[in-house]
């Protein structure tokens, strides 16, 4: 018996490199088109050729024996590798040169639960220990395998800053050749982190989706002959590293479900795929089958997702971001009308925070827990917050936050209000008229 496991994608048109069944990905089979349901052999190809919806990744999974498939993955490395039964890479995966991400901790945060009022267990899924300081090394160290699976000699992205580091970093250990876009106006924290792994940083004038409009020219380009761009004609294998956060919140849980997850929306795949993945660990029987629901996060100044929730609507539309949570500033979210279906699904729903209210959040887990969040954890901490406030979240329910990233890369956001409690003279006296002793 198997099961039959799909993943949403950016629908585009294109494809470089050549595509073919005879590529083996694990237990990946085909690539599914999510709306008409059209399969193609595996390749790099992201569009249906049929009706232009997003390819997933379609799998034959491991069913029958749960108990056996649950010793394997606690006996592999604690990296994502562990999972690699679930996901599209070669069975030898774990001896190639990657990054190894994944494994993050699980933190029981009972000082910030005190501080808001949950009296269940409240988690934070801490993904700023990967080895660049994001979750985006889940996502392109499949994107890699992928990468090499088809022959590509350079790994490509657009990014709002993490993904473009991730791939520098992740080309380099592999020996591949990088070339990233970023917007012009990123954090200088990831616009070094991105270069400084050697490989070559194009920043252009313009927001985001304006960069991702030219990755879409380019890949079509004689220019972009043998490049994999992760996030465009590698997307369906990239996008399936977000759910190995599924995977190891339920196995860090003890092989339960949480009951609720606030997740932050940038394109809204992440939160497409962690569901996803909760979905095939009931199928596999790993987890009790029992309802959860998911919560979508947006900063306000960028917030399409958020406001076409709150308006009952199915379509979402794009707006020009603005707003310090620059790693979530994707005003034509690809996944958007997939992240309503599942917040409605799950008996959740969208919420967004403005500026004032991420900087107050990043501050709060850094002084309840010592956890540093970048701009994007904020925004999902300060939606857990308001929903908390607004009766929305249940208090008393076993609760997962999402942080994404390190602090270290948005210090602007904080700097303004963060610094030295007192300035003093090298003497007892002056430390004693401070009041500090």
């Amino acid at each position: 018996m198997a099961v039959q496991a799909v993943e949403s994608s950016t629908a585009s048109e294109g494809s470089t490199g050549s595509a073919g069944s005879s590529v083996s990905l694990g237990p990946a089979v085909a690539l599914s088109c999510r709306e008409c349901g059209e399969r193609f052999p595996l390749g790099p190809i992201f569009a249906c050729a049929e009706c232009f919806g997003p390819l997933e990744v379609a799998y034959d999974l491991p069913t029958g024996d749960p108990e056996g498939l649950r010793k394997r993955i606690e006996a592999g490395p604690n990296n994502i590798w562990r999972y690699a039964p679930l996901l599209p890479v070669p069975a030898d995966v774990a001896d190639k040169p990657n990054i190894n991400p994944g494994f993050t901790k699980l933190v029981k945060a009972d000082n910030l639960a005190r501080e808001l009022g949950v009296t269940g267990e409240l988690y934070i899924k801490d993904d700023s220990g990967n080895p660049t300081h994001s979750f985006k090394d889940r996502v392109v160290a499949q994107a890699v395998e992928a990468a090499r699976a088809f022959g590509f000699t350079t790994l490509s992205c657009s990014s709002t800053g993490n993904l473009a580091g991730a791939v520098g970093a992740a080309a380099a250990r592999a020996g591949l050749r990088s070339c990233t876009f970023i917007p012009h106006d990123l954090e200088q924290g990831k616009v070094v982190m991105a270069a400084i792994y050697g490989g070559d940083l194009v920043a252009i004038e313009g927001t985001y989706d304006d960069v991702n409009r030219f990755c879409s020219e380019l890949i079509g380009d004689p220019a972009g002959e043998g490049w994999g761009f992760v996030n465009v004609n590698l997307r369906p294998y990239y996008a399936e590293g977000s759910k190995t956060l599924a995977y190891e919140i339920c196995e860090q849980l003890g092989w339960r479900l949480p009951d609720q997850l606030v997740i932050p929306i940038a394109s809204g795949s992440q939160l497409t795929k962690i569901d996803k993945g909760l979905k095939e660990l009931i199928a596999l029987g790993l987890v009790e089958d029992k309802p959860y629901k998911i919560f979508g996060a947006q900063a306000e100044g960028c917030s399409p997702v958020s406001t076409a929730f709150k308006a009952g609507h199915d379509v979402v539309r794009p707006q020009k971001p603005n707003t310090i949570a620059k790693s979530l500033a994707i005003g034509n979210p690809a996944d958007g009308p997939y992240v309503l279906d599942i917040a409605r699904r799950t008996g959740g729903a969208v919420e967004d925070v403005n500026d004032e209210q991420v900087v107050d959040a990043i501050k709060l887990l850094a002084r309840t827990e010592g956890i540093f969040a970048e701009t994007a954890g904020g925004v999902t901490l300060g939606v857990a917050k308001k929903l908390l406030e607004n009766g929305v979240l249940d208090p008393a329910l076993t609760t997962v936050v999402l942080n994404t990233g390190d602090g270290l890369k948005t210090l602007d956001a904080v700097a303004p209000t963060t610094g030295p409690t007192v300035v003093i003279r090298p003497s007892l006296d002056a430390f004693r008229e401070a009041g500090l002793g």
